[in-house]
C-alpha cells in the first residue's frame, strides 16, 4: 500500500512536470511568434509567472482546487491509488506523444478523462463519481472555446490602431496569461497532491506546502521549454501582429481569470488557442483540424488507458 501511494505521489509530480512543459508554452506562442519576445526569454517568463501564480493561487482562489477535488470520491485507499496511479500514467503518455508532433493538449481534459476511466474501472462499490461536479467541470472547459474566440475578437477591436508599442505590451500580457496558467493548472494538480496524501489516512502535508512543491515542479518543466508547441500555437495556427498577439493573450487571459475568479476550472489551452484564432488572421484550417483531433481523441484515449491500467493493477 505504501509504495502505491509514494507511486501516486510521483506520478502526480510527473504531470505537474508535463503539464509544465508541454502546457505552458501556450502563454509565450504569440509573443514569440510575433516577435515581442525571444524564446529563451519567454520560456523564463512562463516558468516565474506560472511558479508565482501556482503558488499565489493556493491563498486567492482554492475553490478551483476544490472543485476538482469533488469530482470522485473513493471507498478504499488501495483502489483509488491504483486508479490514480492509471489515470496519470495515462495523462503523462497522452501529454508527451501529442508533444511529439507539436500538437498543445489540454491536461485538464485528460484529468476528467483519466479519473473517470479509473474510477470506471474499480466499479460503484468502490468509486464514486459525482455528476454534478463532473457536468459543471465539462461544461466550462468546452465553454472556453468560444469565450476565448469572442474575447480575442474583442480585444482586437477594441486596441488595434488605439495601442502604441503593442510588442512591449505583450510581453506583459504573456506574463499575465502565464500567471494565470499557474493559477487554473496549479490549483487542478494541487486537487491531486491533496487527495494522495491522505490515502494513508491523514494529511501529512500542509496545504501550501503542496502548492509550493506544484509551483516549482510546474515552473521547472516550464523552463525546459515546448519549442515545437510555441512554434505551433504562435506561428502556424495564424498570422498574428504584435497587435493580434496582444489581444489574443488579453483574451485568454480574461476568461481564465474569470473562470479562476469562480472556482471554474478552465482548460489554459482552449482558451489561448481559441483567443489566437479570435484575434489573428489567416487561420489555418489544417492545423486547426490537427489541434481538434488531438482534443476530441483526449477523452476516448486517457480515459482507456486509465481503465485498461487499472484493471491490470487490480487485477
Amino acid at each position: 500500500m505504501t509504495m502505491t501511494v509514494h507511486l501516486a505521489r510521483l506520478l502526480v509530480l510527473a504531470v505537474i512536470f508535463v503539464n509544465g512543459w508541454t502546457d505552458a508554452p501556450n502563454a509565450i506562442a504569440t509573443a514569440v511568434g510575433s516577435g515581442a519576445l525571444t524564446f529563451r526569454r519567454g520560456v523564463w517568463l512562463a516558468a516565474a509567472c506560472n511558479f508565482a501564480g501556482a503558488a499565489l493561487a493556493c491563498l486567492c482562489f482554492p475553490a478551483v482546487a476544490d472543485t476538482m477535488g469533488e469530482l470522485v470520491s473513493f471507498s478504499d485507499p488501495g483502489s483509488a491509488a491504483a486508479a490514480l496511479n492509471a489515470a496519470l500514467l495515462a495523462i503523462v503518455l497522452w501529454a508527451v506523444s501529442a508533444w511529439r508532433f507539436g500538437l498543445p493538449t489540454s491536461e485538464s481534459h485528460a484529468l476528467l478523462a483519466g479519473l473517470s476511466g479509473g474510477a470506471l474501472a474499480l466499479g460503484a462499490g468502490a468509486a464514486q463519481l459525482s455528476a454534478g461536479a463532473w457536468l459543471r467541470a465539462l461544461a466550462w472547459l468546452a465553454l472556453s472555446l468560444p469565450a476565448g474566440v469572442a474575447a480575442g475578437r474583442l480585444f482586437r477591436r477594441a486596441i488595434t490602431g488605439r495601442v502604441r508599442r503593442a510588442a512591449a505590451w505583450q510581453r506583459y500580457a504573456a506574463a499575465l496569461t502565464a500567471l494565470l496558467h499557474g493559477v487554473q493548472d496549479g490549483q487542478k494538480f494541487l486537487a491531486l497532491l491533496l487527495l494522495t496524501d491522505g490515502l494513508d489516512g491523514e494529511q501529512s502535508s500542509s496545504r501550501l506546502a503542496l502548492a509550493l512543491l506544484t509551483a516549482g515542479v510546474m515552473a521547472l518543466g516550464t523552463a525546459l521549454g515546448g519549442r515545437p508547441i510555441v512554434e505551433k500555437v504562435g506561428s502556424e495556427l495564424a498570422s498574428l501582429s504584435p497587435a493580434d498577439g496582444l489581444a489574443a493573450d488579453l483574451g485568454a487571459g480574461a476568461v481564465l481569470l474569470v473562470c479562476s475568479a469562480l472556482g471554474l476550472p478552465a482548460s489554459t489551452t482552449h482558451a489561448k488557442v481559441s483567443a489566437v484564432c479570435g484575434a489573428g488572421r489567416g487561420a489555418d484550417k489544417r492545423v486547426m483540424a490537427q489541434m481538434a483531433g488531438a482534443w476530441v481523441l483526449t477523452f476516448p484515449a486517457c480515459g482507456g488507458m486509465a481503465f485498461l491500467l487499472t484493471k491490470i493493477m487490480i487485477g
